[in-house]
């Protein structure tokens, strides 16, 4: 399901989803988390990005494995696998940490909402602004040492 279409790889034309919508998840929890009375009006956008981007982040892992199944049946070894191998070990916490901003930041929508996108007590507000800007850094940090990797992988020399 994964592997390819028409002969691309599925990798090859998934993974910008993921590149888009991790960075922009990321922006809108520190966004939502800092900024309350943006809340009512970026809500919606947050709980569609919440969704998007871990799903994009699970689709490209997926097809990502695809790929280098297919390249390890192609007898890729040495020095691309390790670089390979560390292009996956990088795609797999971008999507972990995808999917955790994903699930707090709709924690963080739901419980504000009913407060009509009001701000939540003060230790609750510190405490998810604190978890939601260090699950986007290690989301953003995670997507860009991904894809470095993988342009390495591609274009690099090994």
């Amino acid at each position: 399901m994964f592997d390819q279409i028409n002969g691309l790889p599925v990798h090859a034309l998934v993974l910008h989803a993921a590149v888009i919508f991790v960075p922009l998840l990321a922006l809108g929890a520190v966004v939502y988390a800092l900024v309350p009375r943006w809340r009512p009006k970026t809500g919606w956008a947050l709980v569609l990005l919440a969704i998007a981007a871990p799903a994009s982040a699970w689709v490209a892992r997926a097809s990502g494995t695809e790929l280098y199944n297919r390249l390890l049946e192609q007898g890729v070894s040495g020095r691309g696998k390790e670089i390979l191998d560390d292009h996956m070990g990088f795609g797999s916490l971008t999507a972990w940490f995808a999917l955790a901003l994903g699930v707090v930041s709709l924690v963080m929508v739901a419980l504000t909402w009913r407060r009509g996108g009001g701000r939540l007590p003060m230790i609750g507000e510190v405490g998810a602004a604190v978890v939601m800007i260090v699950l986007a850094a290690l989301s953003g940090y995670y997507v860009f040492k991904t894809g470095d990797s993988g342009a390495t992988a591609v274009w690099g020399t090994y």
